[in-house]
């Protein structure tokens, strides 16, 4: 195998020599190397035909690549962006990417490529976007986007990474962070508010743990924040009160006690929030429903007694928003929980300094950090089946026909854990950010409570294909799209990533 690849590489290096006249500069000449090379030995099924005009030393001619000046040097022409969106390519990302130094925008969603990513991607010091989402990749958080300078825009949903998320990751200057839909878990790091970002999803994880209060470092930049059926616990931190910038708020589909805290009167630019499906009791605080911009308000399915007469008014003044209440056990009020649950251990107040998060007078993560090697602490997880989604519900499942299935791998792949294969979605083009509601395709659809099959070993970098003559299959008849129902409330897709400053 060694051989043949060595054999290949000379193959296209000679090729290169021998027509060395034809390229532009030393910078196209890599990329050539590099984008052949992933054909020919990364690439094993092409349904849609992506590469099929990838041939000859006209790189910036082949469909998904985009040249443009180098930033440093204007009259040299260098390849800017990869874009195969959509593609259903199977395969993986090949070490020899790492000769596009020149890249900034690398888009794979929506295809098949499995394994992990190479570090030396590491190289490519001009990258600002990256959406590998809606892959096959595996393997612990992927360290090399910690390596990018120039990156602030990450979009790593719908793959089957695992582990913990790494501190580092929020002191980086990302303006967005998409990780929803993975196997992450450990909790969510304390660095949290450490952060930047504008957007940050994180729902449909295993991450458990309770929100750090240093979520409150964040009101200078947080417009959203998704962390719905995260499994996260403990009480809501005051500290939420001060994220004045931001518009949607979700939290739901997780086991999170206490009260809502009084401080979310503070959140003056709150268009959506979602507490629904939690564990929290007492009254709901006065105010709330009247902050100014406030469209929708779900905090169903919880243990509530008590709500302030704005949240039941209705009327022109409100406009179009929506305020579900129901499932609680609220006095007078519609579809509330019957007695016996009411009065159920469960909905009795909790007091937050009891939780495992409390340390030194605010709630926080249980998990230490990693500077001594931390004790074994063994958590006892509560588990409560969720009521059925109401009618309505923004977070109901779908599915459609999955993809063909690919050819083998160069190794097993990890099992995945979804019980609904993710939408197919594109990114859209650089503009500013503008309000927008969290990914993909106007809903996210809550897991089942379910075990995840075993985590399986770390993977070990993706071995070279062997070489195997065969024909690539007849693209399938694409299913039709899948029929969603009607949005009705709280809604979100994904923003437009920012715009490139380099080109």
């Amino acid at each position: 195998m060694a051989i043949f690849l060595l054999h290949l590489f000379l193959l296209l290096l000679s090729s290169f020599t021998g027509t060395e006249a034809q390229f532009q500069n030393p910078r196209l000449r890599d990329a050539y190397i590099a984008l052949q090379f992933w054909k020919r030995t990364a690439i094993f099924s092409d349904p849609k035909n992506f590469t099929g005009d990838w041939i000859g030393p006209e790189v910036c001619s082949y469909h998904g690549v985009f040249c443009t000046a180098a930033p440093d040097a204007p009259n040299v022409t260098v390849v800017a962006g990869v874009d195969l969106n959509h593609a259903d390519i199977a395969g993986y990302l090949p070490s020899k990417l790492g000769l596009l130094a020149d890249l900034a925008l690398l888009h794979l969603n929506s295809n098949r490529f499995c394994g992990i990513l190479p570090h030396t991607l590491r190289r490519l010091r001009r990258l600002y976007e990256l959406d590998l989402s809606n892959n096959r990749f595996v393997g612990r958080f992927p360290d090399v986007v910690l390596r990018l300078p120039a990156l602030r825009f990450l979009d790593l949903r719908f793959n089957d990474f695992e582990g913990s998320i790494p501190p580092a990751l929020f002191r980086r200057p990302l303006d967005a962070i998409f990780l929803n839909d993975n196997r992450l878990r450990h909790g969510i790091p304390e660095t949290l508010g450490e952060s930047p970002v504008s957007v940050l999803v994180l729902a449909n994880n295993h991450l458990g743990g309770c929100i750090p209060t240093s979520i409150g470092g964040m009101s200078e930049t947080l417009n959203e924040i998704i962390l719905l059926d995260d499994d996260l616990t403990g009480c809501l931190p005051v500290q939420i009160g001060r994220l004045r910038r931001v518009t949607v708020f979700d939290v739901g589909f997780n086991s999170l006690q206490g009260p809502l805290p009084g401080s979310v009167t503070g959140m003056r630019s709150l268009e959506q929030l979602n507490v629904a499906h939690n564990r929290l009791t007492g009254r709901i605080p006065d105010g709330v429903c009247e902050l100014p911009r406030l469209r929708n308000f779900s905090y169903s399915f919880n243990y509530f007694n008590g709500q302030p007469p704005a949240c039941a008014r209705r009327g022109p003044r409100r406009g179009p928003a929506v305020f579900d209440s129901r499932g609680n056990c609220i006095a007078g009020l519609p579809e509330q929980r019957p007695l016996r649950q009411c009065i159920s251990p469960g909905a009795q107040p909790f007091d937050c300094r009891k939780s495992s998060c409390f340390i030194g007078g605010a709630t926080t993560s249980p998990y230490p950090k990693h500077s001594p090697p931390p004790p074994r602490i063994s958590i006892r997880r509560r588990v409560v089946p969720p009521p059925p989604s109401p009618v309505g519900s923004a977070h109901r499942g779908y599915s459609k026909k999955p993809s063909p299935p690919p050819p083998p791998p160069p190794y097993e792949s990890a099992p995945s854990t979804r019980t609904h294969p993710p939408p197919s979605y594109s990114t859209p083009p650089p503009s500013h950010y503008g309000p927008f509601h969290p990914p993909p395709a106007a809903t996210l659809p809550p897991r089942h409570n379910t075990s995840s099959p075993s985590s399986p070993s770390t993977p070990l970098a993706s071995p070279p294909a062997p070489f195997i003559p065969w024909k690539a299959p007849p693209s399938p008849v694409p299913p039709p799209p899948p029929k969603l129902p009607p949005v009705v409330g709280v809604s979100y897709a994904s923003p437009p990533p920012p715009a490139i400053p380099y080109y």
